[in-house]
């Protein structure tokens, strides 16, 4: 799988947009982070749930892995040579799910204290 092949699944999704994390590609909606590049891994960093990786992880440890750094936050690094375009559409629309539901649009009051629709 190419990040190329990433860029067209994730900009596929509703709102999401090309950004940049730590100076990498990235994916976000509303700004939450989906997914980052890792190119010194050939690695995509993924957001979703630590008890949704570590069963990934104990399915298919060479293509599922974290790093020290991710131990304590909700993403798993997918390794892009081995997973399958079906596997990785189905992370990134996990972490749209996520992203998405996270971050509703709020309702915010108007000058007179009403609620504005």
């Amino acid at each position: 799988m190419t990040f190329a092949a990433v860029r067209k699944m994730a900009l596929a999704l509703e709102g999401v947009e090309e950004a940049s994390s730590y100076g990498t590609p990235a994916f976000k909606v509303r700004g939450t982070m989906l997914a980052r590049l890792r190119p010194e891994l050939n690695a995509l960093v993924v957001h979703m749930s630590i008890e949704g990786r570590e069963e990934l992880i104990a399915a298919d440890p060479e293509t599922y892995f974290i790093t020290d750094h991710y131990l304590k936050y909700p993403y798993v690094l997918v390794q892009l040579g081995r997973v399958h375009p079906d596997a990785m559409q189905d992370l990134l629309r996990g972490a749209w799910r996520s992203a998405a539901a996270s971050k509703k649009p709020t309702k915010r009051r108007g000058t007179r204290g009403k609620l504005d629709e």
